[in-house]
């Protein structure tokens, strides 16, 4: 029987003898890989933070006491400990558990989470929440290098000197963000400080000697040895004990660390490094780390058309233009630019997970002179609508922003939705926004960008459907794609259109499909000359996107308008084939809608 077959519930995992975790480990990694290869998800990021979340698991008391993971990505190994491994093999699937961190799902998962930085700043709310309502459990937040370094993270880190106790960050490093450490006698001293005893000494100490002036002495003594030697010793001065784990996959040295650590947070907010192997367990995702991060169904790592397209366009844009610089933050394998840094290292820049310093720095760069293309999922985007607002647009600043992986994005779900940005850029005055329908129409709407010298956002998702659209005609003008009677279909995106073409089939002649492929400003030019039923086809929320605008235009008409696109509501995980479906972007929906227009008439 294993292990795994055993885990009821988070109790379980504290009757295992220190073997047993070893073996729980592995039984753990095993079907992370084999579920993963199944259904798709993050790999490689899971693989290398087993041993850490099993001896969380074993120490402390959840769901009483609360884990927050920063990204949530990382969570896989946490949902097979809270009595969810029965149902493990269903993650990311319709109707299964979700691949990050949801309340809705289970109480073990203290805050809902799929975006980068959040972490420390719900941990720092629960702490507050908790002492004021005279409570009494440990926080823990869990966060990788990469996540560190985001700019809500760093604030809660240094807003302020004092720390609430029975805090405790763990920061999951693989060696990607943070320098290592090699102070042996630092590591002494944080091992030797976390013990018991040594908490009991300074109780002991005060005890004999009270408050006296050579109680403070001592107590100054240690700390001027330890700010001496510590090379981390900043994180004192932010009201943080610092603690260094090395071997961050050996399971058995982390549950004896986090018992120490555990008894030492009674008193004070721990800071714990723990180095891990990102993939370990998996000699090709420890090798390629970076590339098994995300992987598709049946171990596929995805691939996408117009990601490629990014990165080879740009290249060829930067050969005959040296001020175009591609800005990303922190994903420039899943943009497609990783290829122009290895071209054009100059031109590139990674900020990191940091998508407000991206854009602000962008501005910068703009202003003084340079061309700057900002490549972020859309989903990631909204983290820099001020900066959008504020630092680019109200400056009319000529900045391209890739929104690469617009629309439903299937089993990421909920957090990884990109179905805003058509509305919260829709409202932003000076930006242009594009929707191309194909490769080849995304290259043309890179030149009609860089032409434009003023703020325009590219929206296109995950992949190319095959369409071939050239975008030959000037971009901010609508493309007639089939001919038709009285209704209309504006189309947006490549999904879209695709849907709207082969609805059109089905009705022989009677319906006009348009490729909308300017989302702002509208061709008013061509809705003028419209009549009867408009029909807008959008992977975009119904609110204050495309269709809310054609609305608007037609107001006090006789143009009847029906906007399609996604509800008012955030889309859970499973297939884009049936989240389409849910939100009536299907074939046999939208065929059903025109069938009763043509009745109507």
């Amino acid at each position: 029987m294993s292990l795994i077959s055993k885990l009821n519930n988070s109790n379980s995992i504290k009757t295992f003898s220190d073997k047993e975790l070893n073996t729980l480990c592995e039984e753990i990694r095993q079907e992370i890989i084999t579920v993963t290869r199944n259904n798709g998800g993050h790999l490689s990021s899971n693989l290398g933070i087993i041993e850490t979340t099993v001896a969380l698991y074993r120490v402390f008391d959840f769901p009483t006491d609360k884990l927050i993971f920063d990204v949530g990505h990382q969570c896989y190994t946490h949902k097979i400990l809270s009595g969810r491994a029965d149902k493990f093999s269903t993650i990311r699937c319709d109707g299964g558990l979700s691949g990050f961190p949801d309340g809705a799902e289970s109480e073990y998962d203290a805050f809902a989470v799929g975006h980068a930085g959040t972490s420390i700043s719900a941990g720092l709310g629960y702490c507050v929440a908790r002492d004021n309502l005279n409570e009494n459990y440990n926080v823990i937040t869990v966060v990788g290098d990469g996540a560190l370094v985001n700019g809500m993270n760093l604030e809660a880190m240094f807003s302020s000197p004092d720390k609430p106790k029975k805090f405790i960050v763990v920061l999951n490093d693989n060696g990607m963000s943070i320098s290592k450490n090699g102070n042996g006698f630092y590591r002494l001293i944080s091992h030797g400080t976390t013990k018991k005893g040594y908490v009991t000494s300074k109780k002991a100490i005060k005890r004999i000697f009270g408050n006296s002036f050579i109680t403070k002495w001592l107590r100054g003594v240690r700390d001027f040895i330890k700010r001496t030697f510590n090379k981390c010793g900043y994180f004192e001065q932010f009201g943080f004990k610092y603690v260094e784990i090395k071997d961050g996959n050996n399971v058995n040295k982390l549950v004896s660390a986090f018992e120490d650590i555990k008894n030492t947070a009674e008193n004070k907010a721990i800071f714990v490094h723990v180095h891990t192997t990102k993939g370990k367990g998996l000699k090709e995702a420890e090798e390629r780390a970076d590339f098994y991060h995300g992987v598709g169904k049946r171990g596929a790592v995805k691939q996408k058309s117009f990601s490629k397209e990014a990165g080879k366009k740009l290249n060829e844009l930067i050969e005959s233009d040296k001020k175009i610089v591609a800005i990303v933050a922190g994903m420039k394998d899943g943009t497609g630019l990783s290829v122009v840094e290895q071209a054009h290292p100059e031109n590139f820049i990674d900020v990191g997970i940091a998508e407000e310093y991206a854009v602000t720095l962008s501005a910068g760069m703009a202003k003084g002179g340079l061309k700057p293309v900002v490549a972020v999922y859309s989903t990631f985007m909204q983290r820099a609508y001020d900066q959008i607002v504020h630092d680019v647009c109200l400056q009319n600043l000529p900045v391209i922003f890739l929104l690469d992986r617009s629309g439903l994005n299937g089993e990421d779900g909920k957090t990884h939705q990109g179905v805003f940005d058509l509305s919260y850029f829709n409202h932003i005055p000076n930006v242009t926004v594009l929707a191309p329908a194909s490769t080849l129409e995304f290259s043309r709407a890179m030149d009609y960008a860089l032409k434009k010298g003023t703020p325009v956002a590219i929206r296109y998702p995950k992949c190319d459907c095959g369409l071939e659209l050239d975008g030959a005609d000037e971009f901010n003008k609508y493309q007639t794609l089939t001919d038709g009677e009285n209704i209309t279909v504006l189309a947006v995106g490549p999904d879209m259109v695709n849907l709207a073409i082969e609805v059109a089939k089905e009705f022989n002649g009677k319906v006009k499909v348009v490729n909308a492929r300017c989302v702002k400003p509208l061709d008013t030019e061509f809705l003028s000359k419209l009549s009867g039923t408009v029909i807008t086809l959008e992977e975009n929320s119904v609110i204050g996107g495309f269709g809310s605008a054609v609305s608007a235009y037609y107001s006090n008409t006789g143009v009847k308008v029906i906007t399609l696109g996604i509800k008012d509501e955030y889309i859970a995980h499973g297939s884009r084939e049936n989240q389409l479906k849910y939100n009536g972007l299907d074939k046999e929906n939208v065929i059903g809608l025109i069938q009763e227009l043509i009745k109507e008439r």
